[in-house]
């Protein structure tokens, strides 16, 4: 029906950036919200930032000033810019997004996440 994949994880040093990117493909009339979550070992998900189709966003009070989100409608696709990252910034993080489906129902999608790993 509907996936999300996201890309652009990986280890990075404190203070480095990374570019995640998720895209969406298959049976999709529209979308309007979509985000990104993280979860780190042993602690429960967390929102990181989301982007209404419009482009509002809104962030968690611990990335703001570093993290950009921001989406490409054309392409189904999200982006989040990291910046300035802290080992506190490990996690695995995910896509989410809310989708009209070609058979016109609005279901929420996650992607199958990709870790971050911020370590000297």
């Amino acid at each position: 029906q509907v996936q999300l994949v996201e890309s652009g994880g990986g280890l990075v040093q404190p203070g480095g950036s990374l570019r995640l990117s998720c895209a969406a493909s298959g049976r999709i009339s529209s979308i309007s919200g979509m985000g990104w979550y993280r979860q780190a070992p042993g602690e429960q998900r967390e929102l990181v930032a989301g982007i209404t189709r419009g482009s509002s966003t809104n962030y968690a009070d611990s990335v703001k000033g570093r993290f950009t989100i921001s989406r490409d409608n054309a392409k189904n696709t999200v982006y989040l810019q990291m910046n300035s990252l802290k080992p506190d910034d490990t996690a695995v993080y995910y896509c989410n997004a809310d989708v009209l489906t070609y058979s016109l129902i609005w279901s929420n999608y996650w992607g199958q996440g990709t870790q971050v790993t911020v370590s000297s």
